[in-house]
């Protein structure tokens, strides 16, 4: 019985698709066909395999244009194929391979060749496949690393903004802990005006801050001669800054409006400590709202990237530095173990504090990093809650953390429901 299967080998303007019987014996007999990439050529591509009965394809991860041809054969070609009498549980596949996984002898590089070694090696079992969510879970994805590349912009503009305060002798970065703080922008707002008297400026600081009124005129003290250039350059960083966050909150409530069915895993993970609903989104969007993709807290710990690898050899252990994962997930996971270390009291400063003499601060957290993933899995996938059995938690820090999460949830459009305990 034949077994057809396809392999493509994905370019920004074209494809080079090879199919072959997987099941015949001998050598394969391969069919070549190159297509475009644009809408009419990716349906042309579907009709094609589905004239030539193909129950699989594999494909290289090559950048972003593999996007288009993934959700072109996912929306007709996948339903067309496992319609088919007598389909079986692996007809439709479609696979992702990493292009590291498929690389070819030095000087050997075609592309219908690479499309041929991609077949090949999907029937050997010798390729690294990807993880590729469905297309709701994808949309998670694109609006929650959204906002990450808008953070990052935040920071480089932050970054950006005080070395030209440096350069035009503004020391406020000196004296305030945030620059983008509510004190420093509204004396940044009036030195970008025209505000030429220190005083003035620093009488718009807030009460609370640390700095007194006579360091800050001395900080402020060149706003006298300040040249109209650097004033401008002030007021096009801070209209930029403004347009960054308006863009951000935007991006708050539409991850809030796409992820409102899931309000209750959102809510379960928030109350860890080191999230919150933030961390929350970025979580479900990376790996599911109840983590069915993965069997074992273990397959999620393995795929993140936050368990010891295992580099063995002659019965000796070289090394056992962690394998490569999700650079999102390992990311969000490393900020997530230093806060929850600082809670006090929690069970996380507890076991962080016991492993740091023996392993080092960098390993003792990413040891934190492996216990919040595990954590997180069981959040998700069984539908449990997060209980902290610290020594030192009192009961009045966790109603200010349920209390702050409850206002994050409210602001992003949630309903909340606060119920009495019995107990």
């Amino acid at each position: 019985m034949s077994y057809r299967i396809a392999g493509i080998d994905v370019h920004k303007k074209m494809l080079a698709v090879v199919v072959a019987d997987v099941a015949a014996e001998g050598e394969y007999d391969f069919e070549r066909r190159q297509f475009g990439s644009s809408p009419d050529q990716l349906r042309l591509l579907t009709e094609w395999l589905v004239e030539q009965n193909i129950q699989e394809v594999v494909m290289e991860s090559t950048a972003q244009y593999w996007r288009p041809v993934w959700q072109t054969l996912e929306q007709h070609w996948k339903p067309e194929c496992q319609s088919w009498e007598g389909a079986g549980p692996m007809s439709g596949m479609l696979h992702l391979a990493q292009a590291q996984s498929n690389r070819g002898p030095r000087g050997r590089k075609k592309d219908f060749a690479d499309a041929e070694r991609l077949l090949k090696r999907l029937v050997a079992q010798e390729l690294i496949l990807s993880f590729v969510p469905d297309a709701e879970q994808r949309l998670w994805r694109t609006v929650v690393r959204r906002k990450y590349q808008l953070t990052c912009d935040r920071v480089r503009l932050q970054n950006q903004l005080e070395s030209l305060l440096e350069e035009a002798h503004v020391k406020l970065s000196s004296l305030v802990s945030d620059l983008l703080g509510a004190s420093a922008r509204r004396m940044l707002k009036a030195l970008a005006d025209g505000e030429t008297d220190p005083a003035a400026l620093a009488a718009l600081a807030d009460r609370r801050l640390r700095a007194t009124q006579q360091q800050l005129c001395d900080a402020l003290g060149a706003s006298k001669e300040l040249n109209q250039v650097y004033r401008r350059l002030v007021k096009m960083a801070l209209d930029e800054l403004q347009l960054i966050e308006q863009q951000m909150d935007q991006l708050d409530h539409e991850i809030a409006d796409l992820l409102s069915q899931h309000q209750a895993a959102v809510q379960r993970l928030a109350e860890v400590p080191g999230l919150g609903v933030d961390s929350a989104h970025q979580i479900i969007a990376e790996v599911g709202a109840a983590a069915a993709t993965f069997p074992s807290e273990k397959h999620l710990a393995s795929w993140v990237g936050v368990c010891p690898g295992e580099e063995e050899s002659a019965g000796v252990s070289a090394s056992n530095r962690s394998p490569k994962g999700n650079r999102f997930m390992r990311r969000l996971l490393n900020q997530a173990a230093n806060a929850a270390v600082k809670v006090k009291g929690s069970i996380f400063e507890i076991v962080f504090r016991r492993l740091l003499p023996r392993l080092g601060y960098q390993q003792a957290i990413w040891a934190i990093a492996h216990r919040l993933c595990r954590l997180i899995w069981k959040i998700l996938h069984q539908g449990v809650r997060y209980d902290e059995r610290g020594p030192a938690v009192s009961q009045k820090s966790r109603g200010a953390r349920t209390a702050k999460m409850i206002r994050e949830l409210r602001g992003l459009g949630y309903q909340v429901e606060l119920s009495v305990n019995p107990a």
